[in-house]
C-alpha cells in the first residue's frame, strides 16, 4: 500500500535532533538501568515495549508525524543503550564481539532489505516494508554505535571527551566524503547515522559518570530533562521553519 512519506527529511536539524537523541537515549537507559537500579534486562523488557508500542504507531500511519518519527528514534536509541549494555555486562561478551554480532545483524538487515526493493533510500520512504526494514536497521545501528563507544572508553580508556572528539571527527570525515566525492549518499548516510550514535553516547557518558572516571557526575534524571527541553525546542524550530519554508 502506498503511502505518503514516513521519514523525516535529511538535514542539518535531522542530524542535530538524532545526535541530541542518542545523548538522551544514553542517559535515560543508565537513568533506569542504574539510577533507578532496574537492571539491564528489566530497563530493556520497559524501553523495549514502549518501542513497539510507538513503532506499532508509527508504522501503521498513512503519513509522516514529527513528534511520533523522533519518538521512535528516542526509543531506539534508549533500546539500543540497554542492548548494548546488557550484551557486555549481563551475557559477558564484551564490547568487541557484541560489536561484531551488532554489525553482523544491521549488515543482514541492510542485505535483506536491498534484496527485497534494490534499494537502501531512506528519505522518502512511502512503502510499509522498506520503513519496517528502516527501523530495524535504526535500531541495530544505534546499539552498535552505544557497543562502539563504550569501547572507545572502556576497552581503549578514552576519555569520554575523547571518546566525542574521536566520533565527531569520523562523522567530519564522512561529511568531507558527501562534499567532495561520488561515494554513494546511502552509504555515507549510514555511516554518519552510526557514529552519531557513540558520539551523543560518550558525550552522555560525559554528563553523567563519575568526576574519577572522567564525567561530569551530573544527576542522570536532571541531564535527561535538560536535553528532552534542549531537543524539543529544536524539534520546534525545524518543525516551525519546514512550514513556513
Amino acid at each position: 500500500m502506498t503511502t505518503h512519506n514516513k521519514i523525516a527529511q535529511i538535514t542539518i536539524y535531522f542530524w542535530i535532533l538524532k545526535i541530541m537523541a542518542t545523548t538522551l537515549g544514553e542517559t535515560t537507559g543508565d537513568m533506569l538501568s542504574m539510577t533507578l537500579n532496574m537492571g539491564y534486562v528489566a530497563g530493556f523488557g520497559l524501553t523495549g515495549l514502549i518501542l513497539l508500542i510507538l513503532l506499532f504507531f508509527q508504522i501503521k500511519a498513512h503519513k509522516f508525524h514529527s513528534l511520533l518519527f523522533w519518538a521512535s528514534i528516542i526509543g531506539t536509541t534508549t533500546v539500543g543503550t540497554e542492548i548494548s549494555d546488557m550484551m557486555d555486562r549481563t551475557f559477558g561478551l564484551g564490547y568487541l564481539w557484541g560489536s561484531a554480532v551488532l554489525v553482523i545483524c544491521l549488515l543482514a538487515s541492510l542485505g535483506i532489505w536491498y534484496l527485497k526493493e534494490k534499494s537502501l533510500r531512506v528519505y522518502p520512504i512511502t512503502h510499509k516494508w522498506p520503513e519496517v526494514m528502516f527501523w530495524i536497521a535504526v535500531l541495530f545501528s544505534n546499539s552498535l554505535g552505544t557497543a562502539f563507544g563504550d569501547y572507545l572508553t572502556d576497552n581503549m580508556e578514552l576519555s569520554y571527551l575523547m571518546g566525542a572528539f574521536v566520533t565527531s571527527g569520523v562523522i567530519g570525515i564522512v561529511m568531507l566524503l558527501h562534499y567532495t566525492t561520488k561515494i554513494s549518499d546511502v552509504l555515507l548516510f549510514w555511516a554518519a547515522f552510526i557514529f552519531t550514535r557513540p558520539f551523543g553516547a560518550t558525550f552522555g557518558d560525559f554528563l553523567t559518570k563519575p568526576l574519577e572516571k572522567g564525567g561530569l557526575n551530573l544527576d542522570t534524571i536532571g541531564s535527561s530533562a535538560v536535553i528532552l527541553i534542549l531537543f524539543s525546542i529544536v524539534l520546534y524550530i525545524s518543525h516551525r521553519k519546514h512550514y513556513v519554508d
